[in-house]
């Protein structure tokens, strides 16, 4: 992948390092590789540049985490192993990971160690990967901006003056320095997408209820959080999607998945018809450089017999925005209350998670539906518009990389922003129409900052997406190179 020079002194990555996760698993299978001579590499890659930039937290010891490479190494000889045996993962700080402690980037759960494992990480222990440690995330995955008062500020892999983005910063910034070789995230309001864009990786949000959460699940804040793939390339997450989804019995939105989607991904996409939704003529406010580099890479889709055009749905967009803040105070909000209502740790919530708060305890039943009313018909919207077109882009984020001191942009393009999280407005399209949506690397600007595409398809369309993702990851100059 093309990357500018990196402000950070790291020494050079080692091939292993380099070499995809659709790569590395083969090569483990194969045995021209051991367990322990990858899980080496990386812990090497992670000593040498995670006190750089603070993506990786509660890195468990490296003894541990080797005797156990060494026990895959012997076991590998008699059984068969699965999907991601041996590659070494670092979950999501969000996530609940058996013995090993999840802060939700909170002081209130500093110490917390769960009992059991969240739904899809059970299951990529058991397709072999080996856990290492945890990516940070901003407290309670609030915001685009990975900082916390347990770990600190996870810095871009390209600057460390600026954000990595977030929820999912901590595993976008350990993907593009070759920390990791594949990620898993969340996204609610961007946080597959909006990190992966900043620091040139790929993310994908499923579609609702691909991948089931885990045993704390609840069922309206499901309808729009999600958890998925990160990446350095699209086969990559598509070898982690095969293991993160499918139904499970305890997950009542949870779905069986199409089949293999690596293997959906060795059939080409064959083009189609792509609504380009830019700004909505001015509607978002975008800064100067995102529009003419995502409408750049659109142009590369005509290599893939893709065609676009602009469209500006016939739609209330201001009124949809207003839905989301409703329903994710409903949502996040209301789960934060417990915390709020305890003296002790309402001083140790952030000023974001107590906005949230506060405005949830004065909504009213009759605000809720009328939120809710407005989202089926945005996804009554989105199904005729996929009728006619094949995929909706827009960009990832509507401004570029920003100062890491800075919580969030107060102003986009002069115009003011009401809200921690209305910049990010425009991630907020898919999440309601249940869509699923991959950011694509657009490359960067003048000054070396990234950039991201966001590629949204029909519910449910999530190989579809892949494909388009992978279309167009083949034009690209600097193509990964992964392959099986």
């Amino acid at each position: 992948m093309l990357r500018p020079q990196t402000k950070h002194a790291v020494p050079p990555t080692g091939d292993i390092c380099r070499l995809s996760a659709v790569e590395l698993a083969a090569a483990i299978r194969r045995k021209t590789l051991s367990v322990r001579e990858v899980v080496t590499a990386f812990l090497d890659r992670i000593e040498a540049v995670n006190p750089l930039v603070n993506a990786i937290v509660s890195l468990r010891d490296r003894g541990d985490i080797l005797r156990e490479a060494d026990a895959a190494d012997i076991r590998r000889k008699s059984v068969e192993v699965g999907p991601l045996f041996g590659l070494p993962i670092a979950i999501k700080d969000l996530a609940s990971t058996t013995g090993l402690r999840t802060s939700l980037g909170s002081p209130i759960f500093a110490d917390f160690v769960p009992q059991e494992d969240d739904f899809f990480v059970e299951r990529i222990r058991d397709a072999g990967a080996i856990i290492i440690g945890k990516t940070n995330v901003p407290e309670f995955g609030l915001g685009s901006n990975t900082y916390n008062s347990v770990f600190g500020p996870t810095l871009n892999a390209f600057d460390p003056a600026l954000t990595a983005g977030g929820s999912s910063g901590g595993a976008a910034v350990a993907l593009a320095l070759d920390m990791l070789p594949v990620a898993d995230g969340s996204d609610f309001g961007g946080s597959l997408r909006n990190p992966a864009a900043w620091n040139n990786v790929y993310g994908f949000r499923p579609s609702q209820g691909l991948v089931p959460g885990g045993p704390d699940f609840e069922v309206f804040h499901a309808q729009m959080g999600v958890d998925g793939p990160m990446g350095r390339n699209v086969r990559d997450m598509a070898l982690l999607l095969d293991v993160q989804a499918g139904y499970h019995p305890h997950a009542p939105l949870s779905h069986e998945k199409p089949g293999s989607f690596l293997e959906g991904l060795g059939m080409a996409a064959t083009g189609g018809r792509i609504a380009w939704f830019g700004d909505l003529r001015g509607h978002l406010p975008v800064e100067p450089g995102i529009l003419d580099l995502c409408e750049a890479a659109l142009g590369r889709f005509a290599q893939a017999s893709f065609v676009t055009e602009p469209l500006l749905p016939d739609f209330d967009f201001e009124a949809l925005w207003q839905a989301f803040v409703t329903l994710r105070q409903a949502s996040s909000g209301c789960a934060l209350k417990t915390h709020y209502d305890d003296p002790a740790k309402r001083g140790l919530l952030k000023p974001e998670a107590i906005w949230e708060v506060e405005n949830a305890m004065r909504l009213t039943a009759p605000q809720i539906r009328a939120a809710s009313v407005i989202r089926t018909s945005w996804h009554r919207m989105l199904l005729s518009l996929f009728d006619r077109y094949d995929l909706i882009a827009l960009p990832t984020a509507q401004v570029f990389p920003f100062d890491v001191s800075t919580h969030w942009p107060r102003e986009v393009a002069g115009r003011a922003m009401d809200s921690y999280h209305r910049w990010m407005q425009v991630s907020a399209f898919a999440t309601l129409g249940g869509c699923p949506a991959v950011n694509v690397p657009v490359g960067f600007d003048d000054k070396a900052r990234p950039m991201g595409m966001q590629l949204i398809g029909r519910p449910r369309g999530d190989l579809a997406v892949l494909k388009a993702a992978a279309a167009y990851e083949a034009t690209l100059p600097w193509q990964s190179g992964a392959s099986a």
